[in-house]
């Protein structure tokens, strides 16, 4: 069970907070919003290299490369390499590689940003054609979805080809006066048109994402911590690997909407949500109770 929220924690939090050895960090609603940094992530970025914490950061938004995403957290002051990077693309490509090998032509709903990354990883994007058979379809957050790729991916999922859905997000957090409809809002879309769902959903809460970060790392589940504003991505991944997870509250989720999942887990031993371990304002506060538990 998670602390209560700004409650002073137990010396059972804080032993567990002082093994973490890893900070797995989601990214819109966590470290930045929409394009804005938030204040206080390049001082909580230099508090985990001083208490000797690695970290790396994850997204469930594919509409960037890895290379574009690293451009943009440079534009915001912050360094980073590949190897601090995965992305719900890298998921679906490292999904394809093991148990498609064969696979090469792609269907992909997607950003020309995200091909990019499927096309570097060797694979080939077929056109809008029902000549042009694909090996998978590939469905993810298309910020230039049209009505006519739409059409195509259902046709594709009539057709009972693969089918794999990079993220279940059903939005994507924003401060404009809209609404982003996420991948798992398309590919429900599909759902109803055809009554195919997605043969596999990848990205959080998918624990191989967060294994990856461990096994990249040589770490325990218990040394690390997966740290992110969504109770159904985030910290389910935590949950799913064996890990501890983090909610803020600076993106997507209330603390109202984070104590009715607690409560419902509590009634319910089959709810389909787990709660956080941890509930926090920020990463601000996350950063003040590391310092606390590895200095007491």
């Amino acid at each position: 069970m998670r602390e209560n929220y700004n409650k002073q924690l137990s010396e059972t939090s804080l032993k567990k907070l002082r093994n973490i050895k890893h900070i797995a960090l989601d990214m819109d609603g966590t470290i930045y919003l929409d394009n804005s940094l938030f204040p206080f992530t390049k001082d909580f970025l230099s508090l985990l290299n001083e208490l000797n914490i690695s970290y790396s950061f994850l997204t469930n938004n594919p509409t960037k490369s890895v290379s574009d995403y690293l451009m943009k957290l440079d534009g915001l002051g912050i360094k980073a390499s590949e190897n601090n990077m995965y992305t719900s693309s890298l998921a679906v490509i490292d999904y394809i590689k093991e148990n498609y090998p064969e696979a090469k032509k792609l269907y992909i709903v997607g950003t020309a940003s995200m091909i990019q990354q499927f096309e570097k990883a060797g694979f080939i994007s077929c056109d809008d054609s029902s000549k042009d058979i694909p090996d998978i379809l590939v469905v993810a957050f298309d910020t230039s979805l049209t009505y006519n790729k739409l059409c195509r991916a259902a046709w594709w999922a009539a057709k009972n080809i693969p089918y794999l859905a990079s993220n279940p997000d059903r939005v994507c957090p924003t401060q404009e006066e809209n609404i982003l409809v996420d991948c798992g809002s398309i590919i429900k879309c599909i759902e109803e048109a055809t009554g195919r769902k997605a043969d596999k959903i990848l990205g959080k809460p998918d624990p191989n994402m967060l294994k990856g970060i461990m096994s990249r790392n040589n770490i325990q589940a218990d040394e690390i911590a997966m740290v992110g504003d969504r109770i159904y991505t985030d910290t389910e991944m935590a949950y799913n690997a064996g890990a501890f997870g983090v909610l803020v509250l600076s993106g997507e989720t209330s603390i109202e909407e984070a104590l009715a999942v607690e409560q419902d887990a509590q009634i319910n031993p089959m709810a389909k949500l787990h709660p956080a371990n941890l509930i926090v304002r920020d990463i601000k506060e996350l950063g003040e109770l590391l310092k606390q538990a590895k200095t007491k």
